[in-house]
């Protein structure tokens, strides 16, 4: 049995989605709300499955239920019931954890199934804009493949990194290698620079969690 909370401050679009949903005995509609901040209430009280939030709701909207969810770290999983088409919303929604989006304007034909999928802990975007996830699945990998990582470092820097992980300090690490004090700050601030890192102790930690990588 799916449980769901229904979420939308308009009375026949909230009547016309239980209509379709109560016609699948696997779901049950545990409650409705009219408006974001009893929504939110009867998330925190029921902890259904899934919540179906329309997006744009007096007292509070559905991205800042999603967002309050996350923060909360309740399992319920949010669907957007939308009509926003365009892509920065979807983003924005998408952004906040939610794990389906379904425009208003095919509900009757996408709901049932969006429902079911978010349940089994997958996405479900409605056909019509599924293009949109796709593209953010894209340009998450774009952004991974150009995350700088221990790969971009020279063999000296390798070197210098692993000592570090080690705890030994740029002067232990001259020592060791026979080169100078001033060497091992230019490498560890060319290494800070390469991996993107910033502040007085990061370089050590980023070196400690990668120790294993280097």
């Amino acid at each position: 049995m799916i449980t769901i909370i229904v979420a939308d401050d308009h009375p026949l679009m909230r009547s016309g989605v239980k209509s379709v949903l109560q016609s699948d005995k696997q779901i049950n509609i545990i409650a409705e709300a009219q408006d974001g901040q009893e929504a939110l209430n009867l998330i925190i009280k029921h902890t259904p499955n899934v919540a179906l939030i329309d997006v744009e709701m007096p007292k509070m909207n559905g991205l800042e239920i999603a967002r309050r969810i996350l923060e909360l770290k309740l399992k319920t999983k949010i669907i957007f019931l939308t009509m926003y088409k365009d892509e920065d919303m979807f983003n924005a929604a998408m952004d906040t954890g939610a794990f389906g989006y379904v425009l208003k304007e095919n509900a009757a034909e996408d709901i049932l199934e969006g429902v079911k999928t978010v349940a089994s802990g997958d996405y479900y975007i409605s056909p019509l804009i599924s293009s949109y996830l796709v593209k953010r699945l894209n340009a998450k990998k774009e952004l991974e493949l150009r995350q700088p990582s221990i790969n971009d470092l020279t063999k000296s820097e390798r070197v210098i990194l692993k000592l570090i992980a080690e705890g030994k300090t740029s002067q232990q690490i001259a020592d060791e290698l026979h080169i100078s004090y001033k060497t091992v700050e230019n490498h560890r601030n060319n290494i800070s620079k390469k991996l993107n890192l910033s502040g007085t102790h990061s370089l050590v930690k980023f070196a400690i969690k990668n120790k294993e990588k280097i």
